[in-house]
């Protein structure tokens, strides 16, 4: 059961917290800071995790094919439906029946980017870069066909990590 306090008691209590708060705020206030001059210099300064999912873009083999086989693997596990696979059954020379990728279709608008795709994909087909440069006007442009483009980074050196961090003073470095 609650404690009654008396009047002087409740405002006691009041200054306590009132002083942990500032005890918190200043120091926070004294830490040192990281300032990102963005967008300015993004090409030479932006430090972006190599962990953050940032786009989904799907991976080729070495002789440029795609890896996906159309499996329907990942469209089946998105929570919420933003990946959509056409396919076809194609007759191999051999006789064999195979099928074959028409249409990888990605709404980046739609996604949450909880890389369940990524983790169902059997065929390591598809991954989450770190490139976040994703605003556009038109929300139509957020659908993606991953299987008919050829993704290359808005930022040189973004998959990489970007530039090393450094915490206490302004990355300011100029292009």
């Amino acid at each position: 059961m609650k404690e009654d306090k008396s009047y002087f008691g409740e405002i006691g209590e009041a200054i306590v917290s009132l002083a942990t708060g500032l005890k918190v705020t200043l120091g926070e206030y004294f830490t040192p800071k990281v300032t990102e001059q963005y967008p300015e210099n993004r090409k030479t300064t932006l430090h972006v995790s190599k962990r953050h999912r940032g786009r989904l873009v799907m991976k080729r083999s070495e002789d440029g094919s795609k890896k996906c086989v159309a499996c329907t693997m990942c469209q089946n596990v998105c929570p919420n439906g933003s990946i959509t696979i056409l396919s076809e059954m194609i007759t191999l020379e051999d006789g064999k029946k195979k099928r074959s990728l028409t249409d990888y279709s990605y709404n980046l608008g739609d996604c949450m980017f909880c890389e369940l795709c990524v983790n169902a994909c059997n065929f390591d087909a598809i991954e989450f870069t770190n490139d976040f440069e994703n605003s556009v006007f038109d929300k139509n442009k957020l659908i993606l066909h991953l299987d008919k483009e050829d993704y290359k980074s808005s930022l040189p050196n973004i998959l990489d990590g970007g530039e090393d961090i450094t915490i206490g003073k302004f990355n300011t470095k100029t292009k």
